[in-house]
């Protein structure tokens, strides 16, 4: 007898997924430049020169079996210790090796600190606001803990503070925060974390036992004019921040990032050891050394990711004077527009009509709204317009 679970989830492919699909069907028929495919999340910009560089070297210099062989399973050490000393520089901490865990992308940071938090079929849940990056509840149910899901503000996208605090009880065992946000683009606020540490600090004193922070932070480098990214751990000590070089450096398809904490977190003394744990019960043995040493080269380094804020500003810009309500994006590649009509599942099957393709909000937990990926060309961003333009009149709204 096969899994139950994984039986019942046969076909029930991400919706993102489908959306991308899709596009690369209809692009094979009318050609990929008419095809206005804003489904999925890839960085558009090459990584720094300095990555492909750092590879040739490791490859002609580094021993082959210091290359290829086995990690440790924390990751290798002198990766770690330079990871620490850029976050220290950066954000005034005082991290070591010891406070970060090497992992194999954001994904895989994310599972391990919910299995290393949560105990199976405790009852324990995971808090996390509307709107949401869809695996979190597969990777929360995976754990098997439970994922709670605050309803959005949508005139902000900031944390809707009094269904939270109505949420917060004693199966909490932590809460997961994603800011620059996918799918909306918002940056939370400096306010908005000081509100939440200092609610969590209060539940921690009210409860007698620590609740986390699990901050997922793959887009922290991509971020505007304008605003800026708090640093969560510097607001609160239980914070587990989840990274990725997926966005930064644009090499998604490595899989590579980390675990950090600081020294302040609860059971600090311990925490690697779980984590390491953690991620052996996932099977997750080791990061490949390759991009380890990779990242020991980049690590601070960022793409050009200007060509984000210019897509951002036109698209921005042009769907609210055509009349679209949408929240300004603070970073990110993603805008998160409301629907024109309630049905978004409907909406984006309408919009296919002029070759838009767009994810609907209800898997984000946020229906009535739709996201738009603007990872693409300029050119392509700014001819799109006239396609939304035309959308947007079929339901009788004009400019």
């Amino acid at each position: 007898m096969l899994s139950k679970l994984y039986s019942q989830n046969i076909g029930k492919r991400s919706v993102i997924r489908e959306c991308f699909e899709y596009s690369k069907q209809r692009a094979a028929v009318i050609g990929a430049e008419n095809v206005f495919d804003f489904s999925i999340g890839n960085p558009s910009v090459p990584p720094p020169a300095e990555v492909d560089k750092a590879i040739v070297n490791i490859m002609e210099n580094l021993n082959p079996i210091a290359a290829h062989g086995y990690p440790s399973a924390e990751g290798d050490s002198a990766v770690r210790a330079k990871i620490a000393e850029n976050l220290n520089k950066k954000y005034g901490t005082d991290y070591t090796e010891k406070n970060i865990f090497m992992t194999t992308g954001a994904a895989a940071a994310l599972g391990i600190c919910f299995n290393s938090l949560t105990d199976r079929d405790a009852g324990d849940e995971i808090i996390t606001f509307a709107p949401f990056f869809p695996e979190y509840t597969v990777f929360v149910q995976s754990a098997g803990a439970k994922l709670v899901v605050i309803p959005a503000d949508i005139d902000s996208f900031q944390i809707n503070f009094e269904e939270f605090e109505k949420a917060i009880n004693e199966h909490t065992k932590a809460v997961l925060i994603n800011s620059p946000n996918n799918p909306c683009g918002v940056v939370y606020s400096e306010e908005t974390i000081k509100k939440l540490a200092a609610i969590l600090e209060k539940k921690q004193r009210e409860y007698g036992r620590s609740i986390y922070i699990i901050s997922d932070e793959p887009y922290r480098e991509i971020v505007f004019k304008g605003f800026e990214v708090p640093y969560v751990p510097n607001y609160y000590d239980n914070t587990l921040v989840c990274y990725s070089y997926s966005k930064s450096l644009s090499i998604p398809g490595e899989r590579i990032g980390y675990i950090a904490f600081t020294n302040k977190a609860k059971h600090a003394n311990i925490l690697l050891g779980v984590i390491a744990a953690a991620a052996r019960s996932m099977t997750y043995v080791g990061v490949p050394m390759m991009f380890q040493q990779v990242i020991k080269e980049c690590d601070g380094l960022t793409s050009d990711t200007t060509v984000y804020e210019t897509n951002k500003n036109i698209l921005y810009k042009g769907l609210t004077e055509i009349g679209y309500t949408c929240v300004e994006p603070g970073g990110t590649f993603y805008a998160f527009p409301r629907s024109l009509e309630p049905d978004a599942v409907a909406f984006c099957e309408k919009a296919r009509k002029y070759d838009l393709v767009l994810v609907p909000g209800d898997g984000f937990g946020c229906p009535g709204h739709f996201r738009i990926a603007y990872c693409t060309d300029t050119d392509k961003v700014e001819r799109s317009l006239e396609k939304f333009r035309l959308l947007a009149e079929e339901y009788g709204v004009k400019a």
